[in-house]
């Protein structure tokens, strides 16, 4: 295996951060505290060809792989792990519709998104079905107009920011044959929104719950085929967990860099951090740290682009891993600053926060472990 990037996947990471260096990293504190992200953003991204990252060109998108995606989420989380995280969120339901939609649906929905004129949020967890997402109960009941959803969907990001909705209902019977796919557009009557979550992370990123009440949708906003979406969000899941874990890993990067950065600075006893050989050694192990996750993260991605068969564990493994590793790394960081690092200033403590929630989100790494337990014991026989 070569493990070099080439020539293009080098281009992509350095645009990426780039851009989120100039655009991103120089509000990042000023977003947080005003808990959104302005819109404006958004176009000047998907200017860059990172609105439709997996989209193919024929309806504006930019068809990469998803080891090129994890470079984009890598770099721009260096500069904000909320700001890159919320940007997987939208390319991962613009996969699920290039891959899953008819061709109608494709035409209706994904110019907009790879534009980002139109911001997509994914709808999977409910109060009541966080791990076990087939347990859903939000229901779509056929009617003369389309379909009428009663329900709600909890910890959504982009919940009252968003344009579009994609979210997972039950159309038929208990259990994950009975959910499909449906595409609901902001403003529809019957969709409605919580109070913004007040959260120890992802502070830039709005999050509420989704709530629908009557909520009547055309019969054509059904994405792919009825009962099919328990699958295409699984599928879209896999890919989600390794951008998850490239934002995890931009994120811990980011503080390893300030942390080395600090300690050539900062002086104790006469000399500066960097030239005791206990805090050297933790720097080592933390650049292994990263360095193995990059591994890992990048032979995952790899995996599912190539179709291979345990693609989904090694996701899992990927997330898993990585999103752990990098909090540690990043929790080092801030223990490195010392009481600096627990400043705001400094930058560290607000990497610790985000990182938190990559270790939740997009299955939780208990899950992770389940699936990579299963996954083991079926390769046994």
């Amino acid at each position: 295996m070569d493990f070099a990037l080439t020539e293009e996947q080098q281009a992509i990471f350095d645009m990426a951060r780039d851009f989120g260096a100039e655009h991103i990293a120089p509000h990042s504190s000023e977003w947080e505290a005003a808990g959104t992200i302005p819109k404006d953003l958004w176009p000047r991204i998907a200017e860059l060809g990172f609105g439709g990252l997996y989209v193919s060109e024929e309806y504006g998108g930019s068809g990469l792989s998803r080891l090129d995606a994890t470079l984009v989420f890598e770099a721009l989380a260096m500069a904000d792990p909320a700001v890159g995280s919320f940007l997987s969120i939208h390319n991962m339901c613009g996969g699920m519709i290039d891959k899953f939609g008819k061709p109608e649906d494709k035409e209706r929905w994904l110019p907009a998104l790879c534009s980002m004129e139109k911001v997509f949020s994914y709808c999977l967890t409910e109060p009541g079905s966080g791990s076990d997402a087939a347990a859903l109960r939000t229901r779509a009941e056929r009617t003369n107009e389309g379909w009428r959803l009663n329900g709600a969907k909890a910890f959504i990001s982009g919940g009252t920011y968003s344009d579009v909705y994609v979210t997972m209902v039950r159309t038929g019977e208990d259990g994950p044959k009975g959910i499909s796919a449906v595409v609901i557009e902001d403003g529809t009557p019957g969709l409605s929104f919580g109070a913004l979550e007040r959260k120890m992370g992802w502070q830039a990123q709005p999050t509420s719950l989704v709530q629908f009440d009557d909520c009547v949708i055309p019969a054509d906003n059904l994405l792919g085929d009825e009962g099919r979406g328990f699958s295409y969000a699984m599928a879209g899941l896999d890919g989600g967990r390794l951008n998850i874990a490239a934002g995890a890993l931009g994120g811990a990067q980011a503080a390893l860099d300030r942390t080395l950065t600090y300690m050539g600075e900062r002086k104790a006893f006469g000399k500066t951090l960097d030239q005791f050989q206990a805090l050297q050694f933790r720097l080592a192990e933390m650049e292994v740290a990263l360095q193995s996750s990059r591994t890992f993260l990048r032979q995952a991605a790899w995996k599912l682009d190539q179709g291979a068969p345990d693609a989904t564990k090694f996701c899992a493994m990927a997330k898993l891993y990585v999103t752990d590793r990098a909090f540690e790394v990043a929790n080092q960081c801030l223990q490195l600053h010392g009481g600096y690092g627990y400043l705001a200033d400094y930058g560290v403590e607000k990497i610790v926060r985000d990182l938190r929630v990559h270790q939740i989100l997009e299955g939780t790494n208990e899950i992770m472990r389940l699936i990579v337990s299963r996954a083991m014991l079926a390769e046994r026989g």
